[in-house]
């Protein structure tokens, strides 16, 4: 896949946009304004800009409890976002998916949730349906490394696979199942490995580099579409801060996290590699990282401008299951 100075500029502003969202929220939880619990996606802005860089609004989406980057590189409004974490009736939920379960159903990003592996079956449900409907649109699943060991996995690869699914399985592995190292609990070091079991490719590529991303998830979105069935690309990646906030951290080192941030941080990388080329320059960078300081700082003005959910939204968008039994 070719890259031009255009795109790489989007995709370096977008993972700049996710970086300073992700801070500025985490900001936010110690001021007591955003509601529940916060997963922060620092780090690994290189997988979700890569692959969504390759997509369109039509394309479904499906995230993990680390999703508010997945959400922001498929083109979510910032805006109503933040809105959403602080828990307000304008939020892309009305208030009530919060952070773990953030969604945008206009863009076909179908949620996000803080199940293992909960994405890989309705994700490979709406590759059904796309291909019932006779349409081209493919779907995209983000799941962590510790989601291969459930069987929600396997069955949803099984029958993407076998029905050639236009799905595209996306594993970020950034080496810890929450507080336990990858190594210490699994005997097969790469997920795209297993790929193999399921006759389907299987990628793995630098999550820190975004033209390697993008690159992979631009011919598995070109396989899919075209009929060829699904993909599992597994992106090596590294998140920045702990499991969620108020994670010690006590399974790593300072030093590993110093060097990830100091050598493999995915904005840097590609500063670096348009810096080469002569796409980037330090006014053009700068007037970036002004915007995006401003776009957050807007979206925190306009979260704080926004209105409770009234009581009665509780029951609103809620199948009563209790009053159906009774009747």
């Amino acid at each position: 896949m070719s890259l031009s100075a255009d795109l790489c500029l989007r995709m370096y502003r977008d993972m700049w946009r996710i970086r300073v969202f992700e801070e500025e929220a985490s900001r936010q939880t110690g001021l007591g304004t955003v509601q529940g619990a916060l997963h922060m996606y620092c780090g690994e802005e290189a997988v979700a800009v890569g692959v969504c860089a390759n997509l369109r609004p039509d394309d479904y989406l499906l995230g993990t409890h680390r999703s508010h980057g997945h959400c922001l590189a498929k083109g979510a409004e910032m805006d109503r976002m933040m809105a959403e974490l602080f828990g307000k009736a304008e939020g892309s939920c009305g208030g009530k998916g919060g952070s773990m379960h953030i969604a945008d159903l206009s863009l076909n990003i179908l949620g996000a949730n803080g199940i293992v592996a909960g994405g890989i079956g309705p994700a490979t449900g709406t590759g059904l349906a796309t291909k019932i409907r006779g349409t081209d649109q493919v779907s995209v699943c983000f799941f962590g490394d510790g989601a291969s060991a459930r069987g929600t996995f396997h069955e949803g690869l099984l029958f993407g696979s076998l029905w050639k699914l236009p799905v595209i399985y996306v594993c970020e592995n950034n080496q810890y199942q929450q507080w336990v190292a990858r190594k210490n609990v699994a005997v097969v070091d790469s997920v795209a490995d297993m790929a193999a079991s399921y006759a389907m490719p299987g990628v793995s590529v630098d999550g820190q580099d975004v033209t390697a991303v993008y690159a992979a998830a631009g011919e598995a979105v070109e396989r899919a579409r075209s009929g060829g069935g699904p993909t599992l690309i597994e992106a090596r990646t590294y998140r920045f801060h702990g499991h969620s906030l108020g994670d010690r951290q006590e399974y790593r080192s300072e030093a590993e996290v110093e060097h990830w941030r100091q050598n493999r941080d995915p904005i840097k990388l590609l500063a670096a590699y348009m810096r080469e080329r002569q796409w980037l320059g330090d006014r053009e960078d700068a007037e970036i990282q002004s915007a995006v300081n401003a776009e957050v700082e807007a979206s925190v003005a306009y979260a704080h401008g926004c209105t409770d959910p009234s009581p009665e939204a509780v029951t609103a968008d809620v199948l009563d299951t209790a009053w159906r039994v009774t009747q």
